[in-house]
């Protein structure tokens, strides 16, 4: 963040200088107010670029096995262009190549899921997929069989990404 705040700074300083040259060519005819107004304008296109390119820099940076399973995106007041389109702000990826499956019941199958948000640190959430029920639940150290019969199942539909992704490769 502390380096887009400093790209962010360039832009606007970048602005300010078509700005100037602008008036340099123009003898001085074009308005002063030409100057704030472009380093503003470079600053906000500058952040807004960033904000629509952030999800398609960090699907590439993905390495591979890790499936996008679901992207997120938001609608706010405070950037009134997401309503003619809508900005990716967060998306999950699950592990696929890296996924195991049960030795003792081969329908469920351990995989990481990874929750991205942007400006945020990356978070690594494992999850049990169960392939037969369509259902997935944490993982948790403490796994046992009986915990399993106890745990909180998320029920999925058939035609959900992680079912597809995991159970895909699993089979």
């Amino acid at each position: 963040m502390f380096w887009e705040l400093i790209a962010t700074v360039f832009a606007g300083i970048g602005g300010a200088g078509i700005a100037l040259f602008i008036r340099t060519l123009s003898k001085k005819k074009a308005p002063k107010w030409l100057v704030p107004t472009f380093a503003g304008l470079a600053m906000l296109g500058f952040q807004v670029h960033g904000e629509y390119n952030w999800y398609d820099h960090q699907k590439s940076l993905l390495p591979n096995g890790l499936v996008v399973i679901k992207a997120v995106q938001e609608e706010v007041p405070w950037r009134p262009w997401s309503y003619v389109y809508p900005q990716t702000m967060r998306f999950i990826a699950a592990d696929v190549d890296n996924s195991a499956k049960n030795k003792v019941d081969p329908d469920l199958v351990l995989v990481d899921l990874y929750f991205f948000e942007r400006r945020h640190m990356a978070k690594r959430v494992p999850q049990i997929v169960d392939c037969v029920k369509e259902a997935r639940t944490d993982f948790t150290t403490a796994f046992s069989p009986s915990h399993l019969e106890d745990s909180h199942w998320h029920a999925l539909n058939a035609n959900d990404p992680l079912i597809n992704a995991v159970c895909e490769k699993a089979g």
